[in-house]
């Protein structure tokens, strides 16, 4: 944060054209733009027409691919956001080696432990997702797991919250089995999951 950067693009469709600005906020999530949201937020003015082009660093290195800007009138109000450039490659890589974007799936909706949530389950210190769903006849379901139940860690890497979850389950390649350390009742629970493919998302009618 506060690094100069460079956003390149063709605002309006005046032609390219270069802003500078600085990184303001990275992993910015719950933006309501997309599943998987992991954005570089800046004040160089992005605006419509600047999507897909380069948000570099003073020495040109690419630092992201401009995606999004928060504006209800359509101009730039100092609030982008980027894709960042490891999230792009992986992208990229998946459709060179695949012909598309293959991410990995459980079947489970999870919602945030807050600390009321976390004293009622008497969680002390230890950090998780509290698992509010389970698709029938998911992966996690066939592998045991309920509603209810406190997802730990996947795989020995601990999650702190839902997007790390998203982030990292998403990444297991389909077909793999994952460990998945659970605490229902009080007891710590560890279940192994076969990872399936997240389904495609149904077209908007």
């Amino acid at each position: 944060m506060g690094d100069i950067v460079l956003a390149i693009g063709n605002p309006f469709g005046v032609g390219q054209t270069v802003t500078m600005g600085i990184v303001s906020a990275l992993k910015r999530s719950h933006l309501g733009l997309n599943t998987f949201e992991n954005f570089i937020q800046t004040d160089a003015a992005i605006n419509p027409g600047n999507s897909g082009g380069a948000l570099v660093d003073a020495n040109g290195n690419l630092l992201g691919i401009n995606s999004a800007i928060y504006s209800p009138n359509g101009g730039s109000l100092g609030i982008g956001f980027a894709i960042p450039v490891s999230t792009a490659k992986k992208v990229m890589e998946q459709i060179i080696q695949n012909g598309s974007v293959t991410r990995g799936w459980i079947g489970v909706a999870a919602q945030e432990l807050t600390p009321e949530l976390a004293e009622s389950f008497k969680l002390g210190d230890i950090q998780g997702v509290l698992i509010s769903e389970v698709m029938r006849g998911g992966p996690a379901d066939k592998a045991g797991v309920k509603p209810g139940d406190i997802l730990i860690s996947v795989d020995d890497k601990l999650l702190v919250d839902s997007h790390t979850m998203l982030e990292t389950i998403s990444s297991i390649v389909p077909g793999k089995v994952s460990a998945l350390k659970l605490l229902r009742n009080q007891q710590e629970v560890v279940v192994q999951v076969k990872v399936g493919k997240r389904p495609k998302p149904k077209p908007q009618e």
